[in-house]
């Protein structure tokens, strides 16, 4: 018992709930909250979505905050889904106990970067950073506004499979005894500078979105949290993390592959590492996301895994649409709620077969799940799954644990050394790469021909701002030119993950791929977490790549304050090899 990853508390804000019953009566219902937008400020009008019907005022009242007081819709969110996290779990004092709270985020704090975006640029002052690039920021200001001091605070940033991420990683750490209290989970808000960068790249739904339905033509964007409490060896927990995998497709930076490999390969690591075979599986709640390219991989990569038993699955994203970056652990919420209430989740919007595409559940009253999966695939091919079960499964400890070397630390901090990348790739290639992105791969490129790796097991990324530069880009795109005729390729690589994925796509890496970004201490995370991989046996060669950069503003922000100057560009690629 020892051994279990237990649930012991579950939270969830919504576009079909601001609480977990609410949630569960809307799924009972089948309710979507998709609709007309209301609160985001997008002269798009026209694209359904799935918000919380909540304002800011009303979240910072309900968490006695000061109505005026500056903060992000996904912070204030997150703090909501985590209080009700640890009411629910009966816990009502942290004090003495080793506790992390573990967030998944892509869009952060982007929501104060776009409202002072006008006035930031006449007025470079720390109040109007863009905070949206710093991911860990939103982390630290819900442990702040909950008043968790003391408290472990982790940010990941894997794009769509963030949330799930970060129960993963929540489970390990229990697993391992680094910890004795993990929240974990994921939150995200609308903006404009992810609703304009799903627009570019033409795949939003002027309509309700219907999953896997022939007719599909794209995602609804939601927003929203779920938090869950992570504890080991309860025997009263709501459910039990049972497995995972944590895979990249390898293929495309927006787009999935026809095989559905890192589908595949994420839903097989949970299912053995659960050790249960599929057959024991009673529902899979799918990413889903409602675009031709995504329903249809998920689809082959489910038929690969089951053959033509394939159980009950749905996807619930045209209830809440697409919460991007919090739709793992929203997802697990309802996987959870489901499995406590003996129902299947309906597809909404499913009409049509699509041929080749699976054929989802429209829901179903009684049914026992005993074990279900839950799937959360992220852009650059992150892909993520896990199974969770109503019953314990214990974990096998191996006995022993393997030791590490670092056999190669490789770093780019001048521009003119990105020259030195034609020894690796052709100059056509890296002229489309942005400066960030060459320091980053010459440095990857450098260690691993040191190392004589070519292929590692696991890519980690580590990164504060991320993908700086272009992010600003796209977000003064956005503001000069009215939400109109916006460049799909600056969105497309101002994800965090963007690295990491991009480094696996050329290596052809089907391995563990993940990203964090929680200021100066990513790499501490990326390190520790490379580490644990090894150490568990996990992984015999792992890549960990740290890079930042820095814009003009953001530089003269920092001198203003007194504070030190961040390096324009900096990139550092550790290999680690099992001794």
């Amino acid at each position: 018992m020892n051994n279990t990853i237990s649930i012991t508390g579950l939270g969830i804000i919504c576009a079909i709930g601001n609480d977990a019953p609410s949630v569960l009566d809307s799924l009972r219902r089948g309710e979507s909250g998709i609709g007309t937008m209301r609160y985001l400020k997008s002269k798009h009008k026209e694209l359904p979505v799935g918000e919380v019907k909540l304002s800011n005022d009303q979240m910072k009242q309900m968490l006695g905050v000061d109505v005026a007081q500056t903060i992000s819709r996904t912070s204030l969110m997150g703090a909501i889904a985590i209080r009700q996290a640890l009411d629910s779990a009966g816990i009502t004092s942290l004090k003495g106990r080793r506790v992390a709270l573990i967030s998944g985020t892509t869009v952060g704090g982007m929501d104060i970067s776009e409202l002072h975006f006008e006035q930031m640029r006449s007025d470079v002052s720390l109040n109007y950073l863009p905070q949206g690039n710093e991911c860990g920021k939103s982390t630290e200001e819900m442990a702040e506004l909950l008043g968790l001091d003391g408290v472990e605070v982790c940010t990941i940033s894997t794009a769509c499979s963030s949330a799930l991420n970060s129960i993963i990683l929540g489970s390990e750490m229990l697993r391992r005894g680094e910890v004795d209290v993990v929240i974990a989970g994921g939150s995200e808000a609308l903006s404009r500078f992810h609703l304009n960068g799903f627009n570019t790249l033409m795949i939003l739904d002027r309509e309700q979105c219907r999953p896997f339905d022939a007719t599909r033509a794209g995602l609804n964007l939601g927003e929203g949290a779920a938090f869950v409490v992570l504890e080991r060896g309860k025997s009263d927990a709501q459910a039990y993390v049972a497995g995972y995998g944590n895979r990249c497709d390898a293929f495309h930076q927006t787009a999935s592959s026809e095989s559905g490999e890192g589908a595949y390969l994420a839903m097989k690591d949970a299912l053995d590492m659960a050790g249960l075979a599929p057959q024991d599986i009673a529902y899979i709640n799918a990413h889903g996301t409602g675009t031709p390219n995504n329903d249809m991989s998920e689809s082959q990569g489910i038929k690969r895994i089951f053959g033509d038993s394939i159980p009950e699955v749905s996807s619930t994203k045209s209830y809440t649409g697409h919460t991007t970056s919090a739709s793992g652990s929203i997802e697990c919420v309802i996987c959870v709620l489901a499995m406590q209430n003996g129902f299947t989740p309906s597809n909404l919007g499913w009409k049509n077969q699509d041929e080749g595409a699976i054929t989802p559940t429209m829901g179903r009253s009684n049914v026992e799940l005993e074990n279900v999966i839950c799937n959360s695939f992220g852009f650059g091919g992150n892909d993520s799954s896990i199974v969770l079960s109503k019953h314990p499964i214990a974990y096998h400890t191996p006995a022993t644990e393997y030791a590490f070397e670092v056999v190669a630390d490789e770093c780019v901090e001048q521009a003119e050394e990105l020259a030195a990348l034609r020894e690796f790739i052709s100059p056509l290639e890296a002229r489309r790469m942005g400066k960030l992105m060459r320091a980053a791969h010459l440095s990857a490129l450098r260690a691993m021909q040191k190392a004589e790796v070519t292929c590692p097991d696991a890519i980690i990324t580590a990164t504060s701002r991320g993908m700086l530069e272009i992010s600003m880009q796209f977000l003064e795109d956005i503001i000069s030119n009215d939400e109109e005729l916006l460049k799909p390729t600056l969105f497309m690589q101002s994800t965090h993950n963007t690295i990491s994925s991009a480094i696996a796509i050329r290596n052809k890496c089907h391995g563990y791929n993940i990203t964090y970004s929680q200021g100066s201490d990513s790499m501490k995370w990326a390190m520790r977490d490379a580490e644990r991989l090894i150490a568990t046996g996990k992984a015999a060669t792992v890549l960990v790549v740290e890079f930042d950069e820095a814009t003009p503003a953001l530089s003269e922000a920092m001198r203003k304050s007194n504070l030190a100057e961040p390096k324009e560009l900096f990139a550092r690629s550790v290999i680690l090899k099992r001794v």
